[in-house]
């Protein structure tokens, strides 16, 4: 069992940044892949970016790509969403998810807002 809290969502304004923690309690973090995905409303939840398990390969959904960076601290059991150049369209709400052997974890989600 995983349990997820997300943190660092908030208001922002177009081209600043956020950085948004998850911080995971349960076993084996390293062996979870870790992603971020967001759902905006009337829209599907969208994948927006993957950390393979520990040490594996990140990957990024095209509309992010070069502006949003994950990490992930396998001392501090926490992934990380560091957001550069947002965007209106960045807003909706963003939750972390674990994922091992298909079984998959969520958080409650934080709310990002890009707005003057």
């Amino acid at each position: 069992q995983v349990q997820l809290v997300e943190s660092g969502g908030g208001l922002v304004q177009p081209g600043g940044s956020l950085r948004l923690s998850c911080v995971a309690s349960g076993a084996s973090f390293g062996l979870h892949a870790m992603k971020w995905y967001r759902q905006a409303p009337g829209k599907e939840r969208e994948l927006v970016a993957a950390s393979a398990r520990a040490g594996g390969s990140t990957n990024y959904a095209d509309s992010v790509k070069g502006r949003f960076t994950i990490s992930r601290d396998n001392l501090r059991n926490t992934v990380y969403l560091q957001m550069n150049s947002l965007k209106p369209e960045d807003t909706a709400v963003y939750y972390c998810n674990a994922e091992r052997y298909g079984i998959n974890y969520w958080g409650q989600g934080t709310q990002v807002t890009v707005s003057f």
